[in-house]
């Protein structure tokens, strides 16, 4: 049976051929999103799809017998319900005219009473990833507290730089304006020095003077 002849099986079911293969889409898309995302879809009495990893291997070519390294991959998996296995096996008969003897779904499940496995499992993954969310945000604040304050030190260590180099400057203009005044004031005593001399040289020419007389 293929996807056309299961749409036909189901049309007089589901109220047309139209409503068939829109009913036989949504459920295949549903379940290829569920398990392409890592959930796991099961159908009690039915069976369970699921994602399975496969790590990397080695192989051998059928034809050429070479060994040959096979990567790291994923794939579907089906696994039959027991009800399925049973009616399969020959175990359990099938219904006469009715549908296949497969548990139904329990009364609120399909009405948002009880949420289905795959919705507890998005649940839990939007959840993980509001925590990551969560965690990046504090980090990103922790960061940027620390910039802040390292800016903060480097300025004031800035500032403490250029006001020790202001305090320096007007110490050595000080120094310098002391120097200035100091300077001419030792000129002005060495001028006097020479004229304490001349004085005594007069008084001398005087006595010699007496006494010739």
């Amino acid at each position: 049976m293929n996807k056309a002849q299961l749409v036909e099986a189901i049309a007089d079911k589901v109220g047309g051929r139209q409503q068939a293969a829109e009913a036989v889409d949504a459920v295949l898309d549903a379940i290829v999103r569920a398990v392409v995302g890592g959930d796991r879809v099961s159908v009690t009495g039915f069976g369970s799809f699921e994602k399975v990893d496969r790590p990397a291997r080695y192989a051998r070519n059928p034809q050429t017998g070479e060994r040959v390294r096979v990567k790291k991959t994923s794939v579907p998996r089906f696994r039959a319900g027991q009800g399925f296995k049973d009616l399969v096996s020959g175990s359990k008969k099938l219904p006469r005219g009715g549908e296949v003897a497969v548990k139904k779904a329990p009364k609120g499940s399909l009405s948002g009473g009880a949420p289905s496995r795959v919705t507890a499992k998005a649940a839990a993954k939007k959840a993980t990833a509001r925590k990551v969310t969560a965690k990046k945000a504090a980090v990103k604040k922790v960061a940027a507290k620390k910039v802040t304050a390292k800016k903060a030190a480097v300025k004031k260590t800035a500032a403490k730089k250029a006001t020790a180099k202001k305090t320096a400057a007007k110490k050595t203009a000080a120094k310098k304006a002391t120097a200035k005044k100091t300077a001419p004031a030792k000129k002005a005593t060495a001028k006097k020095a020479p004229a304490r001399k001349t004085t005594a040289r007069k008084t001398t020419a005087k006595k010699t003077t007496a006494r010739k007389k």
